[in-house]
């Protein structure tokens, strides 16, 4: 019979501090600093960027950078390597449990440390591949869906939500093999949950800003309201490379002056900005959750989505906490609704509190931890945790 897990080696191509870092990153690092507070000892391999420390400790987690967009890959299976022979800059690194975080690409940390390995899916890319260009996107499309299910046919995979675990065995995934282990959520300041509403319409997106979030969708409704909706504004919360995009797009729509770009502000910014808010929209393509969601919905905002991104049709409730729709002019028809109506609008957000109390960072590093010491001991395990 096996110990317990003493140490996790965890693997992702960006950090929380990342200028593209977004929910999945936080979903790996909130996890693994309360697996390193309950005297785990947590490593974290993730790509360098402009700034950063090659070797940091944050939260407890020991953080080792190297290599960049897609080299991270590269430089990360090197020291894998190196390390099983005490080399490298991982080479006081020991894990029992690996977790890989397969971002699109995974790291193929099972080459190199066998069934130990956790392959961590937040959600399929077959709709955000073709941003990569058509060979790339082929490449990645090959192995995400054919290359990476056979190597890790005998892996233990978690995901972060049912219509995930149901992507995974789309592909082949054995679903014996599927623990679904939901995100937490970071309480938000007290002091801005107590703030006012503004008393004119705003509408707030929480994402970063990349072609898969598909943000021009919440710039073409509100262009679209706009001469409806007295006085509505569109708060965007979140940097990405597809800024300048977006900003020109708002431009060409003629709704510049009702657009504010906050870029990446931190948590009680981006609290108060939510608090102020009548209704979050979150117009992505696919999700993997969506832990956007649950951060609107500590503040009474009810989201507005689109039911093929898969993981919303986990995170709201459809008619409850939020409304998704099936097409752009169905989400224009949806937010002209709650802006309208206070009375379903508060409803649906009264409910969207109750629901997000559901959920803590503590409940899932619970699970991950439960998941962790089933692998550490060869077993598998599967559905919800």
């Amino acid at each position: 019979m096996s110990g317990p897990v003493r140490s996790v080696l965890l693997l992702c191509w960006r950090d929380t501090a990342h200028p593209q870092g977004g929910g999945s990153e936080t979903y790996l690092q909130r996890i693994g600093a309360l697996l390193a507070a309950s005297g785990v000892d947590v490593t974290l391999r993730t790509a360098r960027y402009r700034g950063a420390a090659r070797r940091e400790v944050v939260d407890g987690v020991r953080v080792s950078r190297g290599g960049g967009h897609y080299t991270v890959y590269i430089w990360a299976g090197l020291a894998m390597v190196a390390a099983r022979v005490g080399l490298g800059p991982l080479r006081h690194v020991r894990p029992d449990v690996v977790i890989d975080s397969q971002n699109g690409l995974p790291f193929l940390a099972r080459l190199a440390f066998g069934r130990r390995v956790i392959l961590l899916v937040h959600h399929c890319h077959r709709e955000q591949w073709p941003v990569a260009g058509p060979i790339l996107s082929r490449f990645g499309w090959f192995v995400e869906s054919w290359l990476s299910p056979r190597l890790h046919r005998r892996n233990q995979y978690v995901t972060v939500s049912l219509p995930s675990a149901r992507d995974l065995t789309d592909l082949g995934v054995d679903s014996a093999r599927v623990a679904v282990v939901r995100n937490g959520l970071d309480e938000a300041p007290p002091e801005t949950l107590a703030a006012p509403r503004s008393p004119n319409p705003r509408v707030v997106v929480l994402s970063r800003l990349v072609p898969h979030k598909r943000i021009e969708d919440a710039l073409d409704a509100v262009a679209a309201l706009r001469g409806r909706v007295p006085e509505l504004h569109l708060d965007i919360v979140g940097g990405g490379w597809w800024l300048d995009r977006l900003v020109q797009h708002a431009a060409v729509l003629g709704i510049s002056d009702a657009v504010t770009f906050w870029g990446h502000v931190d948590d009680a910014a981006k609290h108060a900005v939510v608090q102020r808010s009548w209704v979050h929209v979150l117009p992505s393509r696919k999700e993997g959750w969506g832990l956007a969601v649950v951060e609107a919905a500590q503040h009474g905002v009810p989201t507005i989505g689109y039911r093929e991104s898969g993981g919303l049709t986990d995170s709201v409730i459809d008619g409850v906490t939020g409304i998704l729709v099936d097409d752009h002019r169905d989400l224009i028809d949806a937010l002209e609704q709650l802006l309208a109506d206070r009375v379903l609008r508060e409803e649906l957000g009264a409910k969207a509190v109750a629901r997000s109390r559901e959920f803590s960072w503590q409940q899932s590093a619970a699970a991950m931890r439960t998941v962790c010491e089933s692998v550490h001991g060869g077993r598998r395990v599967s559905g919800v945790l």
